[in-house]
C-alpha cells in the first residue's frame, strides 16, 4: 500500500511541471494558441508603442537672385505627459525651464486630465539638451522647425510669418501656406512607464518637405526702398508711407515696402497698425495721378489731340454750386500744358466735353476697381463708382482723381500700362520664366502722346521738378489728395502722390510714392514724394545697371 502511495505522489510531482511547462508554451510560444504569445505580445505593445509626429520641413522662400527671405531650422519642444509628472521633481524641473514652481504648477493642473502638454517651444537643440539631460519623469523633446527672417523687417509685410505651429499667419507665408508646408511624417516608437523613448520602431510614413517659393523681389531694391522711404517718413512726420517698384515688361514687383513695419524675428511688441502691407491692403483716392487717364480718355474719341487748346480763365470753373480753382490763372493751355501744371479747370473742361463713361471705362481697362490677381491676403479692391446717369460734378471729380479710391499696386499696374504703350499686365510677387498674360489695351500712339506728355511734369515748369533725375529722364505725375474727416474732406490731412516710369523714352520700371500725411508743412506731392521717387529709382536703375541717358530737353531747361 506505501508502495502504491509513492508512485502516485510521484507521478503528480512529475505531472504538474509538465503541465505548467505546457501552459507556458501555449502562452509564450504556440502562435495560433488562444491569447498565446502574439496575443499578450501585442497587448503589451498597445499600452507602450506609440506613433509620434514627424515635422516637415517648411520651404523656404527666396527672393528673385535666389536670396533667403524666410528659411526653418530646427528646433527642440519639451513635452510631457502630467499624468507621470512626479511633483517631488516640480522645483528642479521649474529650474531646468527658467519658470516659477507656481507656473509650473499652474500648468500642469490645467493639463490633468490630459496625456500631453508642452514646457517649452523652439528651444535651441543645446538648451534642451540641458534639460533633457536631467532625465526627468515625463518629460521628453521632440525635434520642430522655427522660421527665420533674414531680411526682418525690410521684406515683413511682403514675406508674413507663420505661428508657433508653423502655419502661416500673414503675407506670402499665408497666402501659399498650403505650397510652403509640405506633409506631416509618423513614426513608432516603443516608450517606457516614465513617457521616455525606449526604441524606435521605423518611419509609417515619412515626412515630405514643402516647396520653395520664389518671390519677384529684388532684395537690393528692397532694401533701397525701404531705407529712403523710412527716411522720408521720419523726415516729413508723415503717419505711414508705401512704395511699389515694377518691372515694366514684365509687371513684376521689384521692391514693396511700407512704414511702420516690423521685425517678424521678435513680435513681442508687435501693434496691429505695424503688420499692414499698406501697399495693397490701404485705398487712397489718387488726386491728380489719374488726370493722364482722363486724357486718354479724350484722346481716344478722336476729337483731341495734345495740342488742342482750352481756355482755363481766369483760374477757375463752376460746376454747379462748386467752384473748381487752379493756383492761378493759366489762360489758354494745350492739353500737353494741362499735364505739366496740373490744371483743375482745364482737366474738368475736358472731362466735361466727353462721356463719363468712356472716362469709368478707360480706369476700369488700366486695373482700377478689381482685383491685381496677387492673390495676397487682406487685398482692397478699392471703389471705381459707375452710374447710369453722371451728375457734372461728379464727373468733374471722377477726372481728377475724387470719388474713386485705388491701391498703390493698382496705381503702378496703371502706370505701367502708360509706360509699356498701353500694355496691360497684371502685377505679380512670383519670379517667373513664363511668358505674362498681356492684353493691349489702350493704343500705342494714345499711350506714347500721354508719355510725352508726362515727360514734361519734372521738368522746368512743371510740378514734379524734383522727381528729375540727372541720369535718366523721367515720365510721371505729382498727386495730392484730401483725405476724409469727420466733417468731410480735412484741410489739414493730405496723401502726398507720385507715379511715374523711367528711363521715359524705354522705360524700365515703375514706382508709385505715397505718403501719408506729411505734418512737416511740405504736403504736395512735388515736395513730398516726388524726391523719394527720384531717390528710389535713380539707385535701382544703378543696381539694375542701366546705361545712363541723356534728356536733352531736360538739359535745356524746356
Amino acid at each position: 500500500m506505501s508502495f502504491w502511495r509513492f508512485w502516485v505522489l510521484g507521478g503528480m510531482l512529475i505531472i504538474l511541471p509538465c503541465a505548467l511547462a505546457w501552459h507556458l508554451a501555449n502562452l509564450q510560444v504556440v502562435p495560433s494558441a488562444d491569447k498565446g504569445f502574439e496575443f499578450l505580445q501585442s497587448e503589451g505593445e498597445a499600452r507602450t508603442l506609440r506613433s509620434e509626429m514627424l515635422s516637415a520641413y517648411r520651404g523656404v522662400i527666396t527672393d528673385r537672385n535666389g536670396e533667403l527671405l524666410a528659411v526653418s531650422t530646427p528646433v527642440t519642444s519639451i513635452y510631457a505627459n502630467p499624468e507621470l509628472l512626479d511633483e517631488n521633481e516640480f522645483v528642479a524641473l521649474a529650474s531646468a525651464l527658467d519658470i516659477p514652481v507656481s507656473q509650473l504648477r499652474d500648468r500642469v493642473e490645467v493639463y490633468e486630465n490630459k496625456q500631453f502638454m508642452y514646457l517649452a517651444r523652439h528651444l535651441p537643440p543645446q538648451q534642451a539638451d540641458k534639460i533633457l539631460e536631467q532625465k526627468f519623469s515625463g518629460v521628453a523633446a521632440e525635434t520642430e522647425y522655427r522660421r527665420y527672417y533674414p531680411a526682418g523687417e525690410v521684406a515683413a509685410h511682403v514675406v508674413g510669418f507663420t505661428d508657433l505651429d508653423d502655419h502661416g499667419q500673414e503675407g506670402i507665408e499665408l497666402a501659399f501656406d498650403e505650397h510652403l508646408a509640405g506633409a506631416m511624417g509618423y513614426k513608432r516608437v516603443l516608450k517606457d512607464l516614465k513617457g521616455n523613448i525606449v526604441k524606435e520602431k521605423g518611419v509609417l510614413k515619412a515626412p515630405v518637405a514643402g516647396k520653395e517659393l520664389r518671390l519677384s523681389l529684388d532684395l537690393r531694391l528692397q532694401y533701397l526702398a525701404y531705407k529712403e522711404l523710412k527716411a522720408a517718413v521720419n523726415k516729413q512726420k508723415a503717419k505711414s508711407g508705401s512704395v511699389v517698384l515694377l518691372d515694366v515688361r514684365s509687371g513684376e514687383i521689384l521692391a514693396m515696402v511700407n512704414q511702420p513695419s516690423y521685425n517678424p524675428n521678435d513680435r513681442s511688441h508687435l501693434r496691429s497698425e505695424q503688420i499692414r502691407n499698406r501697399a495693397i491692403t490701404d485705398v487712397f483716392e489718387p488726386g491728380s495721378t489719374v488726370k493722364p487717364l482722363t486724357v486718354m480718355a479724350a484722346l481716344e474719341t478722336g476729337r483731341y489731340t495734345p495740342e488742342h487748346v482750352i481756355d482755363t480763365s481766369p483760374g477757375y470753373v463752376m460746376v454747379g454750386k462748386k467752384a473748381l480753382l487752379d493756383p492761378k490763372d493759366y489762360g489758354r493751355l494745350s492739353i500737353t500744358k494741362i499735364i505739366t501744371k496740373s490744371s483743375q479747370v482745364g482737366i474738368t473742361k475736358l472731362a466735361l466735353d466727353i462721356e463719363p463713361r468712356d472716362i469709368r471705362e478707360l480706369f476700369f481697362r488700366a486695373g482700377m476697381g478689381q482685383s491685381t490677381g496677387m492673390g495676397f491676403p487682406g487685398e482692397s479692391v478699392g471703389v471705381l463708382p459707375t452710374r447710369d446717369r453722371w451728375l457734372p460734378i461728379e464727373t468733374a471729380t471722377l477726372a481728377f482723381g475724387y470719388g474713386l479710391n485705388v491701391n498703390a499696386v493698382q496705381l503702378a499696374q496703371a502706370y505701367a500700362m502708360i509706360a509699356d504703350k498701353g500694355n496691360f499686365k497684371h502685377a505679380s510677387l512670383l519670379r517667373s520664366d513664363d511668358q505674362h498674360v498681356e492684353s493691349q489695351v489702350v493704343s500705342k500712339s494714345v499711350a506714347q502722346s500721354v508719355i510725352e506728355m508726362l515727360k514734361t511734369v519734372p521738368r522746368a515748369g512743371g510740378t514734379a521738378t524734383r522727381a528729375q533725375i540727372d541720369a535718366y529722364p523721367v515720365a510721371g505725375k505729382t498727386g495730392t489728395s484730401h483725405k476724409i474727416g469727420v466733417d468731410g474732406y480735412a484741410e489739414d490731412r493730405h496723401f502726398a502722390l507720385f507715379a511715374g516710369f523711367s528711363p521715359a523714352d524705354n522705360p524700365e520700371v515703375v514706382a508709385v510714392i505715397v505718403i501719408n500725411e506729411p505734418t512737416d508743412g511740405k504736403y504736395f506731392g512735388g515736395e513730398a514724394a516726388a524726391p523719394v521717387f527720384a531717390s528710389i529709382v535713380e539707385g535701382a536703375l544703378k543696381i539694375l545697371r542701366v546705361p545712363p541717358q541723356a534728356d536733352a530737353a531736360y538739359v535745356v531747361g524746356l
